[in-house]
């Protein structure tokens, strides 16, 4: 018998070390490359979703091939040496190949020989990788591709390329797996895009492939039983992908930080304003219940297709926003505001109007007094925390109205305007006597005649304010802040006056924080505006709000009604800014509410049916493997108890790697379970009676039935748990190592 059993564990030694070198046919050394390079591919498809086509894909393609023609060229060539060595060379002359060609790729012009790299590529690196990491913390999907998202996605994907392989050629499919989706997860969890469920579906394919190459590959599974194991495990797989991709919650609030707003002035607001989840992107501390409007840039000039941002002289801020716009007649009162920057990445910093001061920024930003906003060159806005001092402009009535709004000098003939902008200008206003009530009636006429609306311009094929959009725009009368903006400020133009259109922020929502004296107020993604002003001789810019639904109408009160004399105000105290005051008109006046741009008022109900569906399908994908484990459990427990002595020899041995209890396959089952009884206190009985039935069902030429064997080896199995403390046991249950690091299902352990 000894005899016997040496040369059983010599030849499963033998086999264990060469299996996959002569014997191996050289088709089948191709296959753990193409299936990484494979889960490369899946990993890397929703990044094509969320940044433009460029070198980037290009590069990480080549990266992802390279790595696996260098694994497959690796290994054999080195068939014939030990295991461990074959892996170490490979992992190197992986890393040696994907540095030399992300080199080449990115900055082969100041690299030696084009792929060594030199100070100068790594100071070219760390250049890309900042500039990159400001890209994708503070832009919005699809992100340019640009040469720093080329070089980290590269990189990236070259180290997530040599792991996918190594880990194939190990047979760890389930972190393999597990990898891929952690990585093809990234994109759609920090954007606001919906689950990619045809990636889940290549997901789930992915790892019938990989559980089954796994079982077929090891030298002692046998065919009969282990693959169809593991196409069981990958069909559960790809159910549990398809069935619960449509109700995973994604969501930009995952991203922390990383998920921001990139704002230009080029009026592009529609996609933003059309993302499903806002978030916040930056706060406002101000006296009061009230928080302003604040502005980042203005356009004055309009060609027919685009009105183009003001670039007038800019001066430091030592030199303050110039001289005032309104005459000493006019009242105004000093007003103190506090803005922080989170989530926004703009060339502009947002500030109340009129500003008078600015506080706290570096030198870098620069004062632009013509509009008096701030503007910097090189410096982005996120990340600041600033006082702005400002005023409030409040003429009366009587004031604003005997104040004309006539352009100074003609408006151009740069813009063909569509008759209609005209026409309904000059009848919408016939009424009127004085420009600031033609502009009220505008105003009121928008606002009563027109509806908000984010998906009208889509389905009805316009958008911006380019003269043929207006013109759309006021004949469906539905539209959102820029359409309202545009319209006016053209309408207002062929009146004759000076005008031009901001781009910033409505009022934040009033939170229940406070900094020192003043309410904080929140301000989300989904309140970028924009609004048209109109210049009156000796009272300046004087912003108005046609925008349908949103914040309160600009107006004036007479001069007894101002609350400065003795009489009782009787209406809202005027404003000479758009109204921001909070409001619930968005919540109450439009049906579409998850496209409330700009909303004041309450935030929207929390609906709990995607959380509850993503924490569940999160609690499952956590649960998985215990599951699959347990699965296999009860399947050998069921043929134990029918007297298969080899499914209840498989899952002690598989217990035992669960409970990371060192293991030997050379140990015959007697030396095995003298080993268990005398370290581990299992049961002498119980042990004895499955080691005699795994031993005649090895040995003996007519084995008979070995009996009910589940009883004892349930009795063997809780023993082993006993032996081991409670982490142990945790990890065991999570993580169970016999489906990462197991030769096969039910394979036996005697030759």
């Amino acid at each position: 018998m000894p005899g016997r059993e040496q040369r059983a564990r010599d030849d499963r030694s033998s086999r264990a070390t060469s299996w996959h070198r002569e014997d191996e046919p050289p088709t089948r050394r191709l296959l753990p490359g193409a299936l990484a390079a494979a889960a490369a591919f899946v990993a890397l498809w929703p990044f094509t979703s969320v940044i433009e086509p460029g070198a980037w894909s290009l590069s990480v393609t080549l990266v992802v091939v390279a790595t696996a023609l260098t694994g497959i060229a690796v290994r054999t060539a080195l068939q014939h040496r030990a295991s461990w060595m074959q892996e170490a060379v490979t992992f190197l002359a992986q890393l040696v190949v994907a540095a030399g060609l992300v080199t080449l790729m990115v900055a082969g012009d100041t690299a030696l020989f084009g792929v060594a790299p030199t100070p100068a590529t790594w100071s070219i690196f760390g250049s890309l990788a900042e500039r990159a990491w400001e890209e994708i913390a503070f832009g919005s999907a699809p992100l340019d591709a640009t040469p720093g998202l080329q070089l980290v996605l590269s990189a990236g994907f070259a180290g997530v390329a040599i792991a996918l392989d190594q880990l194939v050629a190990q047979r760890n499919a389930l972190l393999a797996v597990l990898l891929t989706g952690v990585i093809g997860a990234v994109p759609m969890i920090v954007t606001v895009g919906g689950a990619n469920v045809v990636w889940f579906v290549l997901l789930g394919v992915l790892t019938l492939m990989l559980f089954q190459y796994t079982a077929r590959q090891h030298p002692q599974a046998p065919t009969r039983t282990s693959p169809s194991i593991a196409a069981g495990i990958g069909v559960v797989a790809l159910a549990a992908t398809v069935i619960l991709a449509p109700g995973v919650p994604i969501s930009a609030s995952w991203a922390g930080a990383g998920a921001g707003v990139t704002v230009n002035a080029s009026l592009r607001l529609g996609d933003d304003l059309r993302r499903p989840a806002p978030v916040e992107v930056l706060t406002v501390a101000a006296e009061g219940e009230v928080a302003p409007y604040l502005r980042l840039a203005t356009l004055s000039r309009f060609d027919g297709r685009i009105w183009h941002p003001d670039e007038s002289e800019v001066r430091p801020q030592t030199e303050g926003f110039g001289d005032p716009d309104w005459s000493d007649a006019i009242e105004t009162e000093d007003r103190l505001t506090s803005v922080r920057i989170i989530r926004m990445s703009s060339s502009w910093l947002p500030v109340p109007y009129p500003a008078t001061r600015l506080r706290g920024v570096p030198s870098a930003w620069q004062v632009m007094p013509d509009n008096r906003t701030v503007v910097s060159e090189s410096s982005d806005a996120v990340g600041n925390d600033y006082t702005v001092s400002s005023v409030a402009v409040t003429p009366t009535l009587e004031q604003i109205r005997a104040a004309s709004a006539a352009a100074t000098t003609p408006a151009g003939d740069d813009a063909d305007l569509p008759p209609v902008v005209g026409a309904l200008a000059t009848e919408v206003t016939a009424a009127a006597s004085s420009d600031y009530d033609r502009l009220i009636a505008l105003q009121n006429w928008f606002r009563s005649d027109f509806t908000y609306s984010l998906d009208t311009p889509v389905e009805e094929g316009f958008d911006g304010t380019g003269a043929e959009a207006v013109a759309d725009f006021l004949e469906e009368r539905s539209g959102y802040c820029i359409h309202f903006a545009g319209a006016f400020a053209l309408m207002a133009q062929e009146l004759g006056m000076q005008v031009r259109i901001v781009v910033g922020y409505l009022p934040g929502v009033l939170t229940d924080q406070e900094r020192g004296d003043e309410s904080v107020f929140s301000v989300s993604s989904d309140q970028l505006h924009s609004w048209p002003e109109v210049f009156f001789q000796g009272v300046g810019w004087v912003p108005f709000e046609p925008t349908a639904s949103l914040g309160v109408p600009t107006r004036f009160l007479p001069g007894a009604n101002t609350g400065t004399g003795t009489g009782t105000p009787t209406a809202p105290a005027p404003t000479a800014e758009p109204g921001a005051a909070p409001t619930s008109g968005p919540e109450l006046e439009r049906g579409d509410a998850e496209d409330d741009a700009g909303a004041t008022g309450p935030l929207r109900r929390l609906d709990p049916t995607p959380i509850a569906l993503g924490v569940a399908g999160a609690v499952l994908i956590v649960l998985l493997p215990a599951l699959i484990r347990q699965a296999r459990r009860s399947v050998r427990l069921r043929r134990a108890r029918d007297g298969d002595a080899m499914a209840a020899w498989s899952e002690l041995r598989d217990t035992l790697l669960d409970l990371r209890i060192p293991v030997s396959d050379a140990d015959t089952p007697r030396v095995r379970a003298a080993n268990l009884t005398r370290e581990r206190r299992i049961d002498g009985d119980a042990m004895r009676r499955v080691t005699i039935a795994v031993e005649r069902a090895n040995y003996a030429r007519n084995a008979t039935d070995a009996g009910d064997l589940a009883a004892p080896l349930t009795e063997i199995l809780r023993d082993l748990h006993r032996s081991v403390d409670g982490r142990a046991r945790l990890v065991a249950v999570l993580i169970p190592r016999s489906l990462i690091a197991g030769r096969g299902a039910d394979a036996p352990v005697l030759a």
